[in-house]
């Protein structure tokens, strides 16, 4: 007998999700077409929502409705922890207010790309295979794409963990210095998801000077900034191999080694510009100098929680800090600037040329072509928004350059240190800052993923030659 032909029948229909199933599908076809614009979507979207409450009455401490240029430009800085303000974080928000900044600095400090893999999450309710190469670029192709959607649950478990621990030590210092429990709980909280985020948010009006002889204080923000700045990629590096220097990937080495040479470095600079100036640290003994030293140096990376006055420090003092900004921390951190690989990479290719070498080496690695590209692009392309930003930002205001380009590098390095020229701006230098912000935190790292992640596979090469450089 001849066999039944089969019967054909429709492919199930998708799960409907209600009122998401529209945004689900737009979300599935950022995340298969452009994983850069789910990112910056993903963004966006973060820093309207937190725009919109901290514009509530109830998120400011007089009741009143906080106008649309401060409220977008406290979201942004705290969604790209920046940390640069343009009202008082402990007098102008309520505790509302102040949660409501709180919870933007942990949801930002998370990074771009991790929040675009777990928005498609929860819209979506899986990873598909581009979701998760967006994820794995955001954790610096530090796993296999099948471990994903775990590892995505270790980032934001080992942050919680950190941040815990951190939080348990300030608040045991806020008790002893006399704080009541609940107040000292807050403070320790906030503290340490502000350090570890790098985010140099305070609840305090005068900040973190009054604790400026107190280790206590100062030693758990230190090592939460400056463990912060070296990015998940490490983080779970180090949990994976320890302290073991031959297990440690190219990546993990090259992190450590550069932020390790820069904070000594940073240090050494810093303290020496600024040993006999009155202004600052001049007056003070030699451990307490020494203490300032170090803390600048880390917390000028990228945190930007200070303890001496920034227009009163020397000119090479902001010259170096302007450098040290710029150059930010680790990929994939909660650090900013154009990331200490970057720097590695340049500075190893500009050896192997200077050696006559064709390919860039070290620690027994070739570095490939591609990532010197990367390295390249994301340098150039973060001194450009820094030479526009400049530019309107000189124009806007009409102050000396020195001012306007130390407030830029810092809201494009996701700083947060300040010459007060954030809050002394007009609306329309708000809203400068706050596109350097987002571009600092987004831009760069958009930038890298997208050539990363996307590339052209061409049939044919133009013939080469080669123009005269230098």
């Amino acid at each position: 007998m001849p066999e039944t032909p089969p019967t054909w029948h429709p492919a199930p229909a998708r799960e409907g999700l209600g009122p998401l199933t529209g945004l689900r599908d737009v979300v599935d076809r950022l995340a298969a077409s452009s994983p850069a614009r789910l990112a910056m979507l993903a963004f966006a979207v973060v820093i309207v929502v937190f725009t919109l409450l901290l514009s509530l009455p109830v998120s400011a401490a007089d009741g009143a409705v906080t106008p649309l240029h401060e409220a977008l430009f406290t979201a942004a800085s705290a969604v790209c922890v920046t940390g640069l303000t343009v009202v008082s974080t402990a007098v102008h928000w309520s505790f509302f207010g102040q949660f409501v900044i709180l919870l933007a600095i942990f949801v930002g400090g998370l990074g771009t790309l991790t929040i675009a893999s777990l928005l498609t999450l929860m819209v979506s309710r899986r990873l598909g295979l581009r979701s998760k190469l967006i994820a794995q670029e955001a954790l610096n192709n530090s796993s296999r794409l099948g471990e994903v959607g775990e590892l995505l649950r270790i980032v934001i478990i080992t942050s919680v963990v950190i941040e815990g621990s951190l939080a348990v030590v300030l608040t045991g210092r806020f008790l002893s210095l006399g704080e009541d429990w609940w107040q000292a709980v807050w403070h320790g909280v906030f503290y340490s998801i502000s350090s570890f985020n790098n985010a140099g948010f305070t609840p305090h009006s005068d900040g973190i000077v009054p604790y400026e002889e107190d280790l206590w204080i100062l030693v758990p923000l230190s090592v939460g900034a400056f463990v912060g700045s070296l990015g998940f990629p490490v983080i779970l590096g180090l949990r994976q191999s320890g302290l073991r220097w031959s297990k440690w990937t190219l990546h993990v080495k090259l992190t450590i080694q550069v932020s390790a040479i820069l904070v000594l470095v940073g240090s050494v600079l810093w303290g020496w510009m600024e040993w006999d100036n009155p202004r600052t640290i001049g007056a003070m003994g030699v451990g307490d100098k020494l203490i300032h030293a170090v803390f600048a140096s880390i917390m000028t990376r990228s945190c930007g929680f200070n303890l001496v006055d920034q227009n009163q420090m020397e000119g090479t003092t902001q010259l170096l800090t302007d450098a040290l900004m710029f150059a930010g921390g680790g990929s994939a951190s909660t650090a900013g600037g154009i990331k200490v690989t970057t720097i590695a990479v340049l500075f190893l290719a500009i050896v192997a040329e200077g050696r006559g070498d064709s390919d860039v080496k070290v620690y027994g690695r070739t570095i490939p072509q591609s990532a010197l590209r990367v390295a390249i692009s994301v340098i150039v392309a973060g001194a450009t928004l820094v030479l526009v930003g400049s530019f309107l930002m000189s124009a806007i205001t009409q102050q000396s350059l020195d001012r306007v380009l130390f407030e830029v590098i810092s809201a494009f390095a996701t700083c947060g240190l300040s010459s007060g020229l954030s809050a002394e701006s007009p609306p329309a230098g708000m809203y400068v800052l706050t596109g350097l912000m987002v571009a600092g935190r987004l831009g760069t790292i958009t930038l890298a993923s997208a050539l990363a992640v996307r590339q052209r596979i061409q049939l044919y090469h133009y013939p080469e030659e080669r123009p005269i450089i230098g």
